[in-house]
Protein backbone atom coordinates (compact mmCIF):
# COMPACT_ATOMS: atom_id res chain seq x y z
CA UNK A 1 0.00 0.00 0.00
CA UNK A 2 1.36 3.40 -0.97
CA UNK A 3 0.54 6.11 1.56
CA UNK A 4 -0.51 9.52 0.26
CA UNK A 5 2.03 12.32 0.62
CA UNK A 6 2.10 15.12 3.17
CA UNK A 7 0.21 17.59 0.95
CA UNK A 8 -2.65 15.16 0.43
CA UNK A 9 -2.72 14.30 4.12
CA UNK A 10 -2.91 18.03 4.96
CA UNK A 11 -5.72 18.48 2.45
CA UNK A 12 -7.67 15.55 3.90
CA UNK A 13 -7.16 17.03 7.37
CA UNK A 14 -8.57 20.37 6.20
CA UNK A 15 -11.60 18.63 4.68
CA UNK A 16 -12.17 16.67 7.89
CA UNK A 17 -11.99 19.95 9.82
CA UNK A 18 -14.59 21.47 7.49
CA UNK A 19 -16.85 18.42 7.93
CA UNK A 20 -16.51 18.68 11.71
CA UNK A 21 -17.51 22.35 11.54
CA UNK A 22 -20.62 21.40 9.55
CA UNK A 23 -21.48 18.60 11.96
CA UNK A 24 -21.03 20.83 15.01
CA UNK A 25 -23.46 23.33 13.51
CA UNK A 26 -26.08 20.93 12.11
CA UNK A 27 -25.66 17.74 14.15
CA UNK A 28 -26.98 14.38 12.94
CA UNK A 29 -30.43 13.76 11.47
CA UNK A 30 -30.56 15.59 8.14
CA UNK A 31 -30.49 14.15 4.62
CA UNK A 32 -27.20 13.67 2.80
CA UNK A 33 -27.97 16.52 0.38
CA UNK A 34 -28.19 18.98 3.28
CA UNK A 35 -24.72 18.03 4.49
CA UNK A 36 -23.39 18.16 0.94
CA UNK A 37 -24.59 21.72 0.48
CA UNK A 38 -23.30 22.78 3.90
CA UNK A 39 -19.90 21.16 3.32
CA UNK A 40 -19.62 22.97 0.00
CA UNK A 41 -20.31 26.28 1.76
CA UNK A 42 -17.68 25.48 4.41
CA UNK A 43 -15.05 24.41 1.86
CA UNK A 44 -15.71 27.59 -0.09
CA UNK A 45 -15.28 29.66 3.10
CA UNK A 46 -11.92 27.97 3.65
CA UNK A 47 -10.85 28.56 0.02
CA UNK A 48 -10.63 24.83 -0.68
CA UNK A 49 -11.25 24.19 -4.38
CA UNK A 50 -13.88 21.51 -4.91
CA UNK A 51 -16.52 20.20 -7.28
CA UNK A 52 -19.80 18.78 -5.99
CA UNK A 53 -21.20 15.80 -7.90
CA UNK A 54 -18.09 15.65 -10.06
CA UNK A 55 -18.55 13.41 -13.10
CA UNK A 56 -16.21 10.48 -13.55
CA UNK A 57 -16.04 8.34 -16.69
CA UNK A 58 -16.23 4.59 -16.19
CA UNK A 59 -14.46 2.08 -18.40
CA UNK A 60 -14.49 -1.67 -18.87
CA UNK A 61 -11.77 -3.30 -20.98
CA UNK A 62 -10.86 0.10 -22.35
CA UNK A 63 -14.41 0.88 -23.46
CA UNK A 64 -16.44 3.73 -21.99
CA UNK A 65 -19.48 2.22 -20.24
CA UNK A 66 -20.98 5.24 -18.52
CA UNK A 67 -20.46 7.93 -15.97
CA UNK A 68 -20.51 8.04 -12.22
CA UNK A 69 -20.73 10.99 -9.84
CA UNK A 70 -18.42 11.70 -6.94
CA UNK A 71 -20.04 13.54 -4.06
CA UNK A 72 -16.95 15.77 -4.00
CA UNK A 73 -13.67 16.02 -5.84
CA UNK A 74 -11.41 18.27 -3.79
CA UNK A 75 -8.52 20.09 -5.48
CA UNK A 76 -8.52 17.38 -8.19
CA UNK A 77 -6.75 15.15 -5.64
CA UNK A 78 -9.19 13.84 -3.04
CA UNK A 79 -12.44 11.88 -3.39
CA UNK A 80 -15.13 12.51 -0.76
CA UNK A 81 -18.19 10.30 -0.38
CA UNK A 82 -20.89 11.51 2.01
CA UNK A 83 -23.52 9.48 3.80
CA UNK A 84 -26.26 10.23 6.33
CA UNK A 85 -27.16 6.69 7.33
CA UNK A 86 -27.48 4.61 10.47
CA UNK A 87 -24.27 2.65 9.91
CA UNK A 88 -21.49 2.44 7.32
CA UNK A 89 -21.07 -0.97 5.71
CA UNK A 90 -18.33 -2.62 3.68
CA UNK A 91 -20.17 -1.75 0.45
CA UNK A 92 -19.71 1.96 1.19
CA UNK A 93 -15.96 1.44 1.59
CA UNK A 94 -15.98 -0.51 -1.68
CA UNK A 95 -17.81 2.36 -3.39
CA UNK A 96 -15.01 4.76 -2.46
CA UNK A 97 -12.38 2.25 -3.60
CA UNK A 98 -14.16 1.96 -6.95
CA UNK A 99 -14.15 5.75 -7.32
CA UNK A 100 -10.44 5.83 -6.50
CA UNK A 101 -9.74 3.21 -9.16
CA UNK A 102 -11.84 5.10 -11.71
CA UNK A 103 -10.10 8.42 -10.99
CA UNK A 104 -6.65 6.90 -10.38
CA UNK A 105 -6.44 8.93 -7.16
CA UNK A 106 -4.81 7.47 -4.05
CA UNK A 107 -7.03 8.77 -1.22
CA UNK A 108 -10.69 9.15 -0.38
CA UNK A 109 -12.73 10.01 2.67
CA UNK A 110 -16.00 8.31 3.54
CA UNK A 111 -17.94 10.60 5.87
CA UNK A 112 -21.18 9.59 7.61
CA UNK A 113 -22.88 12.60 9.20
CA UNK A 114 -25.52 10.53 11.01
CA UNK A 115 -23.41 10.00 14.14
CA UNK A 116 -23.19 11.82 17.46
CA UNK A 117 -19.43 12.42 17.16
CA UNK A 118 -18.26 12.93 13.58
CA UNK A 119 -14.85 11.30 14.05
CA UNK A 120 -16.79 8.05 14.57
CA UNK A 121 -18.28 8.49 11.07
CA UNK A 122 -15.08 9.13 9.11
CA UNK A 123 -13.14 6.46 7.25
CA UNK A 124 -9.97 7.14 5.33
CA UNK A 125 -9.77 4.95 2.20
CA UNK A 126 -6.41 4.40 0.51
CA UNK A 127 -6.08 2.80 -2.91
CA UNK A 128 -3.55 0.02 -2.64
Amino acid sequence: MIEPGDQLNELSGAVIGAAIAVHKELGPGFQEQTYSRALSVELEAQNIKHVREAPVSLFYRGQAIGDGRLDFLVEDKLVIELKAIEKLHAVHHSQVLSYLKATKLPLGLLINFNVNILKDGIQRVVLS
